[in-house]
């Protein structure tokens, strides 16, 4: 448990010192190209959630993002999410949802900086990235590995059950 915590906190603190950097080099209205056209670093400030919906509903998504961090503690707690990748997925995205909900208490916006033009897709972040990883993890751990190892158990997680 121990290395799950840590490992969140990483995630956290990589999230928040990449977005004082963008903060602190970029700042608004700030764009480096990486590869011109293709990938640049651009400042943004998202005040809303993913493509800026909900735009302005800052304590709704502080408030949610509160519940989902709780349900998922509790869906691991409870062992209806377990083995390594199940709570991998979990603690991906409760770190991934920390760091913008700080930046959304103390900055009133979630910074992003990843501009991919070569497909015109929304600009992210660090915290991002965990958060769409870890939810896709999640649906792979549900769709395809929940309850399908032998003893009922996943990935990692010894049977305690000693029949023969």
């Amino acid at each position: 448990m121990v290395l799950y915590l840590l490992l969140a906190a990483a995630i956290v603190l990589v999230d928040q010192l990449v977005k004082w950097w963008a903060v602190q080099a970029l700042g608004p209205g700030g764009s480096i190209p990486v590869i011109p056209g293709v990938f640049h670093l651009t400042y943004a400030e998202n005040r809303g959630a993913a493509f800026s919906i909900l735009e302005g509903r800052r304590l709704f998504f502080v408030a949610a993002t509160v519940v989902m961090v709780v349900l998922l503690a509790i869906l691991v707690k409870q062992g209806l999410i377990r083995g390594r990748f199940g709570r991998l997925a979990a603690l991906f995205i409760v770190a991934g949802a920390l760091g913008n909900l700080i930046d959304r208490i103390f900055r009133g916006y979630v910074v992003d900086l990843f501009d991919l033009r070569i497909i015109h897709f929304a600009i992210f972040n660090v915290a991002d990235v965990f958060i769409t990883l870890g939810g896709l993890m999640l649906v792979i751990y549900f769709a395809f590995l929940e309850g399908r190892l032998p003893g009922g158990k996943t990935d990692g997680e010894q049977t305690t059950d000693r029949r023969a």
